[in-house]
């Protein structure tokens, strides 16, 4: 265990340089194992907040189109910014999990705000959600904003949806400090706290 956390504290040390993609994969593989083998369980609380996105694989099927280039992931590049945020508004409050989810995106002067609705199945530690509305800055001014999925009419049909149907985060690792997942499609994320 001590080895993967090693990894992931060195990513999120400002003072020393990252490790190699090779090391945070394999990392975050070890991490995996070692939850799916100790059956460690989270609660959507430990999720609360916002996390940046530092350092991606792709999903299975793009490991598989661009062969080498995505095989052992890669690090955003720092003209780019990824920011997941959860949180439970309090017409959500009754259930402590559900709550929204945001992802901001931000490219030098754009910023795209994408958020929906997002609930958390203790026992799996998945989150599944979906992104219903839209959001597009520039110079940090509003300049587009609409529904997207079938927005407020999705939102309500949302919580009674399988979860075949939906988009979904399988959390495997979370510490006050950064959090690790497999997407829906295979691919694995690790985000710091922002």
């Amino acid at each position: 265990m001590i080895d993967f956390l090693a990894t992931f504290n060195q990513i999120i040390d400002k003072s020393s340089s990252n490790p190699s993609t090779k090391n945070v994969y394999e990392a975050l593989i070890s991490a995996e194992k070692y939850a799916n083998q100790n059956k460690i369980k989270y609660d959507f609380s430990q999720l609360l907040g916002s996390w940046q996105l530092c350092f991606i694989t792709g999903t299975k099927k793009s490991q598989q189109q661009r062969g080498n280039f995505l095989k052992n992931g890669f690090y955003l590049p720092a003209i780019a910014s990824i920011i997941i945020n959860y949180s439970i508004p309090e017409n959500l409050q009754q259930n402590k999990n559900q709550g929204i989810i945001e992802n901001i995106v931000k490219f030098g002067l754009v910023q795209f705000n994408v958020s929906g609705v997002c609930k958390f199945i203790n026992n799996k530690n998945i989150l599944a959600f979906d992104f219903l509305y839209l959001k597009m800055f520039i110079l940090g001014a509003k300049v587009y904003e609409t529904e997207i999925r079938g927005g407020k009419e999705n939102e309500t049909t949302f919580w009674d949806a399988s979860l075949k149907d939906l988009a979904f985060f399988s959390y495997f690792l979370v510490d006050e400090n950064f959090i690790c997942a497999r997407g829906k499609g295979g691919g694995l994320a690790f985000w710091k706290k922002k």
